[in-house]
C-alpha cells in the first residue's frame, strides 16, 4: 500500500516525481532496477533498489528488474542468480516484470537501422585507439572520422553485413553521427553497436553485433513504460545522448526522464566490481560472499538483516552530489536493528582458566539470569552453571596493568556477570612467560567503592566443563585505508578476520539454530553461520557493540 505522501522521507528526486505527477507529465510511476549480470551485487546497488523500488511503491506505481545483458564476455548465469536472489531477500518483488535488455535485441537492431536511414548514424572504420585520437579533449573539438560522410545505403549495407559476421571484433562499429565539437565528450558521435564474437547466456550465437549501454538504456527503459529513469551521477553527462536517441527515433511521447543521483561510497571498502572481482579471483577473499566484502551475499552470510540494510539506505538518503558515507552509520543500523530483537548470552572468545579455590570440586551452582536485562520478563531466563573452573577473557586480565585498566589482574577483584566477586591471588606462567591459569577466591556481598568511587569491573565468562565450544570468527574492516583507492597491497586491513577456535559458549547455546543471531555479552553481535562447517558451530560476528574505528582514529587524533 502507498505511503501517505506527507509521511515518506523527502529527496529532490521524489519532489521531482510529485511535480511530473502534478503537472500530469506521466499518469503514474514505473521504474527500473538495470543490474549487469557481471557480478555480485553490493550495498551500493542496495542504495539504488531501496530507491527505484520504493519510489514506485510509493506513488502506488511498479519497479521493473531488468539485467543489462549487453556484453556477454563479461556476463554469466551465476550473476544472474545471484542479483534474483538478492533483490528478494533485500525483501522487494519484482512480481511479472523481471526483463532483460536481450529480450530486445531485434527491435533495438531495428531500431538503429531506422538512426541510419535518418542519417543519425554510419558504421566507422576507425580502430579504437584512433577514436581515441580523434575525439579531441575538454578544451579541444573532436575530428570527424574519414567515414562520418557515409551515406545511409553504404552505412545500413555494412551494419548488416557486421551482423552477419563478415567483420572481425574491432574491425567496425555504428555511431551515432552528433558533434563531434560539442563540449560533453559523449556527444562526440558516441558507439551505439560493436561486434563481439562471443556467446550470450541467454540468446547463444544468434548475434554477434551488440548494443553500447547508452543506446541500449533508453531504449529498453522507453520499450518498457519506464517514467523515471534514476542512475547514479556519473550518468549525468550522458543524459542529454539519452535523450538524444529518442528524440531520433521520434519516440513517442511521454518518454523515460532520467534523474541522477549521487552513488554510494562507503569508507573502509570498495564499491568497483572490477575490484571486486580481483580480490575473488586473486584469493584475497573467500568468493563473492566472504563477509569482508560489501556485496550483498556477504553481508547476509556475515549476519545482517534485510531491515537493517534498509534502514541504512533510508538515513543516508539521495543526495545531487557524491560524499563518502562513515562505515559507523552502517554499523549503527545493524546495531539498532538487532538490539531490541536478539538474546543476549555469555562467550569466552579467547579463553582464560581461572581456578576458584575456595568453591567445591563438582559442585555446581545455578545462577539464573534473563535474555534481555533491562526487560528480565521477555523470553524468560537460562540457568549458567558455576562450576569450580570456569573461564574469562583473556583481555579481562593483565599481569602488570597499566593506570587505565581497571578488570582483574593480581591482587585485584572483579564482579563475576550475575555472580560473585572473584579476588585473583595468583597467576600461573608457563616457559615463555604467558599466564595460562588464574588462582581465585569466590565471595558475595556488595564493596564499597574504591578510591575514586570506582566499583570493581564486571567480567562475563562460562563454566570451564559445563561449556559449548565454537569456533568464532571475529570480521573487521577489510580496507585499514578509510578511503581506499583500490591498493590491495598496501591498504587491506591484516587484521580484517581473526579467527578463535577455542571458544567457548554458555551451555544453552548448545540448542542455537543455524541463522540465529545472537548478542554475546560485551562482545558484540553475532551469527550462527548456516555455511560453517562445524561442529564444533561457526560464528561470524555481525557487529561490535561501540565503534572501536572511532575510538582509536581519537586516540591517534590526540597521541598526534
Amino acid at each position: 500500500m502507498p505511503m501517505p505522501t506527507d509521511e515518506r522521507p523527502k529527496s529532490f528526486i521524489r519532489n521531482l516525481v510529485d511535480e511530473d505527477l502534478g503537472s500530469r507529465r506521466y499518469s503514474g510511476v514505473v521504474t527500473r532496477f538495470p543490474p549487469e549480470p557481471n557480478g555480485y551485487l553490493h550495498i551500493g546497488h542496495a542504495k539504488s533498489i531501496c530507491l527505484n523500488f520504493g519510489l514506485a511503491a510509493d506513488h502506488g506505481g511498479l519497479c521493473n528488474l531488468r539485467f543489462d545483458d549487453t556484453n556477454p564476455a563479461r556476463e554469466d548465469v551465476e550473476f544472474v542468480d545471484s542479483i534474483l536472489s538478492d533483490v528478494r531477500w533485500l525483501g522487494f518483488d519484482w512480481g511479472d516484470r523481471l526483463f532483460y535488455a536481450s529480450d530486445y535485441f531485434d527491435r533495438l537492431y531495428e531500431c538503429a537501422e531506422r538512426l541510419i536511414l535518418g542519417g543519425h548514424a554510419y558504421v566507422c572504420d576507425l580502430s579504437p585507439e584512433e577514436v581515441r585520437a580523434f575525439r579531441g579533449t575538454l578544451t579541444e573539438p573532436g575530428r570527424d572520422s574519414p567515414w562520418r560522410g557515409r551515406s545511409p545505403e553504404e552505412s545500413l549495407d555494412l551494419f548488416r553485413r557486421m551482423r552477419a559476421g563478415q567483420f572481425g571484433e574491432g574491425e567496425k562499429f555504428l555511431r551515432a553521427r552528433i558533434d563531434m565539437a560539442s563540449p560533453n565528450l559523449n556527444m562526440r558521435d558516441p558507439a551505439l553497436y560493436r561486434i563481439k564474437k562471443a556467446a550470450h547466456h541467454r540468446t547463444g550465437d544468434k548475434w554477434v553485433v551488440y548494443p553500447m549501454y547508452d543506446y541500449a538504456h533508453c531504449v529498453s527503459d522507453a520499450i518498457e513504460g519506464v517514467t523515471h529513469s534514476i542512475c547514479t551521477l556519473e550518468f549525468e553527462d550522458h543524459r542529454p545522448l539519452y535523450d538524444w536517441v529518442l528524440e531520433k527515433l521520434a519516440w513517442p511521447e511521454p518518454r523515460p526522464r532520467q534523474i541522477e543521483f549521487a552513488r554510494l561510497n562507503l569508507e573502509h571498502a570498495l564499491m568497483s566490481k572490477r575490484k571486486l572481482l580481483q580480490l575473488v579471483r586473486e584469493g584475497r577473499v573467500g568468493g563473492w560472499d566472504d563477509p569482508r566484502l560489501p556485496t550483498l551475499a556477504a553481508l547476509r552470510r556475515r549476519g545482517l538483516t534485510p531491515a537493517s540494510i534498509r534502514l541504512f539506505c533510508e538515513r543516508i538518503g539521495v543526495a545531487k552530489k557524491d560524499s563518502w558515507i562513515e562505515m559507523e552509520w552502517l554499523d549503527k543500523a545493524v546495531r539498532d536493528d538487532l538490539n531490541p530483537q536478539v538474546r543476549r548470552v555469555m562467550a569466552v572468545v579467547d579463553p582464560l582458566r581461572v581456578v576458584i579455590e575456595n568453591f567445591p570440586e563438582g559442585k555446581v551452582e545455578t545462577i539464573m539470569a534473563p535474555f534481555f536485562p533491562d526487560e528480565p520478563a521477555r523470553m524468560g531466563s537460562r540457568g549458567l552453571p558455576l562450576t569450580r573452573e570456569i573461564l574469562i577473557e583473556r583481555d579481562d586480565f593483565r599481569l602488570d596493568p597499566p593506570p587505565d585498566f581497571f578488570r582483574l589482574a593480581p591482587g585485584r577483584e572483579a564482579r563475576l556477570r550475575w555472580g560473585g566477586f572473584i579476588h585473583c591471588h595468583e597467576a600461573v606462567l608457563d616457559g615463555g612467560g604467558r599466564v595460562t591459569e588464574l588462582r581465585a577466591t569466590l565471595s558475595d556481598g556488595p564493596r564499597p567503592a574504591a578510591a575514586g568511587g570506582r566499583r570493581p569491573a564486571i567480567v562475563h565468562w562460562v563454566s570451564a566443563e559445563r561449556s559449548v565450544g565454537a569456533t568464532v570468527r571475529l570480521y573487521d574492516r577489510l580496507f585499514a585505508s578509510r578511503r581506499p583507492s583500490g591498493d590491495l597491497d598496501g591498504e587491506l586491513n591484516p587484521d580484517s578476520l581473526v579467527e578463535r577456535r577455542e571458544a567457548r559458549l554458555e551451555m544453552s547455546m548448545a540448542e542455537a539454530e543455524p541463522g540465529g543471531r545472537f548478542q554475546f555479552e560485551r562482545l558484540g553481535y553475532f551469527f550462527l553461520d548456516p555455511l560453517g562447517t562445524g561442529p564444533p558451530m561457526v560464528f561470524n560476528r555481525i557487529v561490535t557493540l561501540k565503534d572501536g574505528w572511532a575510538r582509536r582514529a581519537r586516540d591517534k587524533n590526540q597521541a598526534g
